[in-house]
């Protein structure tokens, strides 16, 4: 499983698009708790990454309906100095994070 992971997925793509990284939203919206459901959590892109055994860096990309929302930057083994850079880059670029508050209902 890992090496269709790793060596036939990850870092045959990046090899062959000459990729430093993969971007993609961290997950899907946060949701407002729900105390009869449950969560909804629903999409995640750190499956790849954590299969592999991969890097992966998240960071603020903005908010939907007042929730924040991540980004997140992995790429092959042993990437993480190079990611912290695009993650860096990215957080000071945009200035999406804001502290987060709290919002009674």
């Amino acid at each position: 499983m890992n090496r269709l992971v790793r060596e036939e997925g990850i870092d045959r793509v990046m090899a062959e698009n000459r990729l430093d990284a993969f971007i993609a939203p961290t997950g899907s919206p946060a949701w407002k708790t729900d105390l009869v459901n449950g969560d909804s959590y629903t999409v995640s892109s750190s499956s790849p990454a954590a299969i592999a055994g991969y890097p992966n860096i998240t960071v603020p990309m903005g908010f939907v309906d007042g929730l924040p929302v991540g980004i997140s930057f992995f790429g092959r083994a042993w990437s993480e100095p190079l990611l912290l850079e695009i993650a860096y880059a990215w957080e000071a670029g945009t200035k999406y994070r804001t502290e987060p508050l709290f919002r009674p209902e």
